[in-house]
């Protein structure tokens, strides 16, 4: 004996029956449309939670000529705050409508790239969003030849003008934190970077000197680090060997920053009463370092969501651009007035 074959889902049409409306009543209650009255927008969302009735996208994307679907991929395996950056692609796509399908890409040629691309523009995305590292990516951004619109985030403008971008203004994170030291009074501000040879860590050189400068300060030291906390103690035990102490620190990460906090720690040098510090990036947990560390913090979830912002605005027959995401300076008690036991509340 078999089982009765189910029955089918229940569609639109079954709806408008139960409902005793029309077909365009129904698509309009469920596209939120205000030319409904009160009580029958009411009767038939009574019915669609009675049938279970569900609306088949694919159906409605066919008929469009839209998939309402974006691309999104993942390039590189070094990608900091990646989950954050994620949420705010999902939010942005989701609050326009858009479903996003996703793909890797760690590495290669130009070809494993743009075949990366097309798995997706072969599924009908209307754009791909590209979250990458730079080092990765960024000479296959530059000869990339586009089929749909592209948005990318990633640190560094992109030397292509058929895709748009988007970053968090490093520079201006490095020109904050310094400049909060100088209103404090500072004038010997040394700089631990990280690795030089990563963007991040040149941008915010490129900051605390500009800054530096319009200071008047021609020569400020800077020591070359790697973004770890290992390197911050090394460059800090340094330091506390050498005859005088600089009154301020700005670090290249919070990594840096908390081997900064433990070598001084073990030399009983106080911060900020002997040494002022302040870190970048606000990771989890800065704010329970001791003291609270006066950082950088940078916005990844907006960084996302503008990525997909900016990608929905060229499906829309805008022209790509590059936009900043000015970051904002957290200060805690790690940083004071030089020679001063009264830190920074």
């Amino acid at each position: 004996m078999t089982d009765a074959p189910r029955s089918r889902p229940p569609s639109m049409v079954d709806v408008a029956r139960e409902a005793g409306v029309g077909q365009v009543t129904v698509s309009r209650v469920l596209n939120g449309s205000d030319k409904v009255r009160p009580e029958t927008r009411k009767r038939v969302l009574e019915v669609i939670e009675r049938l279970g009735y569900r609306r088949n996208d694919l159906a409605r994307a066919l008929k469009s000529g839209r998939s309402l679907t974006i691309g999104v991929i993942i390039a590189g395996s070094e990608l900091f705050e990646l989950p954050r950056v994620l949420r705010g692609v999902e939010e942005a796509a989701q609050a326009a409508g858009y479903w996003v399908t996703l793909a890797s890409w760690q590495g290669g040629t130009q070809e494993q790239f743009a075949s990366a691309v097309d798995r997706l523009t072969n599924q009908a995305v209307e754009g791909v969003a590209i979250i990458a590292d730079r080092p990765v990516a960024a000479v296959e951004l530059e000869r990339m030849v586009t089929r749909v619109p592209v948005s990318v985030v990633m640190s560094g403008d992109v030397a292509n003008p058929a895709i748009g971008s988007v970053e968090l203004d490093q520079e201006l994170g490095a020109r904050l934190a310094t400049r909060h030291l100088l209103e404090l009074g500072h004038h010997d501000i040394v700089h631990l970077t990280g690795r030089l040879d990563v963007f991040d860590a040149r941008a915010r050189l490129a900051g605390w000197r500009a800054e530096m400068a319009d200071a008047g300060s021609t020569a400020p030291r800077w020591y070359e680090g790697d973004f770890t906390a290992a390197s911050g103690y090394r460059l800090a035990s340094q330091l506390a060997d050498e005859t005088a102490l600089p009154t301020a620190l700005f670090v290249g990460n919070d990594q840096m920053a908390m081997g900064v906090l433990a070598a001084f720690a073990e030399r009983g040098i106080r911060v900020p009463d002997d040494v002022s510090l302040v870190g970048f990036d606000d990771i989890s947990g800065s704010e329970y370092l001791v003291p609270a560390l006066t950082t950088v913090r940078q916005d990844f979830v907006t960084l996302g969501r503008t990525s997909i912002e900016i990608l929905l605005s060229m499906i829309g027959g805008a022209a790509g651009h590059h936009h900043l995401i000015p970051p904002t300076l957290v200060v805690r008690r790690s940083s004071g007035s030089p020679a001063s036991a009264v830190a920074v509340p």
